[in-house]
């Protein structure tokens, strides 16, 4: 279960150059962070997804003491909102998502003291890899929750999973990519199945913590589709999420991954759409990883059941911590 203990909200400016009118980001705390304890950082995937559906890791702070501050990048959710900037594939760059992290540890004061750890999952994975390839003042420990390596692979991952679809549903995503219409009874049964085999594989599909990441990307796809599903070359800005396109389509953190200096836990799922392909680099190049595969979870493995939820808790709140961690698929 979600932590129920009390928590405090704000949100701090954040000032965007090429936008006119002032920006923000709307954090959560969960825990003191005058506790002289390393907090840790979490980062949301989508993009766009909000910070809702990692609330499982606020009970890092009542079961190991640790505090966890969640922030909605912007663009989304309970921060500032820039549809002017939909499918404007320039703005929606890597950099941005740096400038703001930097400036939430700052404003917050994270940087000074025990410093803090920073856990991003997804595309909260790939930016906490370039964030941490900085060797940014304060970081302590980092975990990689079914992140991406570089686009290239994630790709290459992709379409392996989709290999081993049912060939019906093979074809219906490949006509509705082509034909950009999205749709058909066909392509919603094919994704359905994929969201369900490889994104969560929750008994209750979506389950009610990820219900509000599915409202905020449908009320406003800005970030997502940008970075994810447009294509410019072919003037699309389309809702494919298998599609490997978008402003960040040739993205890569391998050549940074050396210069990562930080204690690294890197997990992903049996069945993740983050495909262990996309995982080898940061188990290869990263000098102080573990690497861990949790059997039979998806993307959402932290919100899937059978266990998975406690032992991706017990997973994470051991590496902060230093303690042993006792789960048994180590790579």
């Amino acid at each position: 279960m979600m932590a129920e203990s009390h928590f405090r909200e704000g949100k701090v400016p954040f000032d965007v150059p090429s936008v006119a009118s002032p920006c923000f980001t709307y954090y959560k705390i969960f825990g003191d962070l005058t506790s002289k304890v390393a907090p840790v950082v979490v980062a949301h995937g989508g993009p766009g997804a909000g910070h809702e559906y990692l609330l499982t890791f606020a009970d890092l702070w009542r079961r190991y003491g640790i505090p966890v501050v969640f922030y909605d990048q912007i663009g989304c959710a309970s921060s500032t909102h820039l549809p002017q900037t939909a499918g404007d594939e320039s703005f929606w760059q890597e950099q941005l998502f740096q400038d703001e992290l930097d400036n939430l540890l700052d404003k917050l004061d994270l940087r000074s003291g025990s410093g803090f750890h920073f856990l991003g999952q997804s595309w909260g994975a790939m930016l906490g890899a370039s964030f941490a390839a900085r060797r940014p003042p304060g970081l302590q420990k980092l975990v990689l929750a079914s992140g991406l390596a570089s686009k290239e692979l994630g790709g290459r991952g992709v379409r392996l999973l989709r290999e081993q679809m049912p060939s019906d549903m093979q074809e219906a995503l490949s006509d509705a990519e082509q034909a950009g219409e999205y749709e058909s009874p066909e392509y919603r049964r094919a994704l359905d199945y994929y969201y369900r085999k490889h994104v969560c594989r929750a008994k209750v599909f979506p389950p009610p913590e990820l219900v509000p990441s599915v409202k905020h990307v449908s009320e406003d796809a800005t970030v997502y589709r940008t970075i994810f599903c447009a294509d410019s070359h072919n003037h699309r800005y389309g809702p494919s999420p298998l599609a490997m396109i978008g402003s960040l389509r040739d993205w890569t953190v391998v050549p940074r991954l050396h210069n990562i200096t930080a204690p690294t836990l890197v997990y992903s799922g049996e069945f993740d759409t983050s495909h262990d392909v996309a995982q080898v680099p940061f188990r290869e190049i990263i000098p102080d990883v573990r690497s861990i595969i949790v059997p039979d979870a998806g993307h959402m493995c932290h919100l899937e059941d059978g266990g998975l939820r406690e032992r991706v808790l017990n997973m994470v709140g051991d590496f902060l911590t230093d303690q042993k961690i006792t789960e048994t698929q180590a790579v």
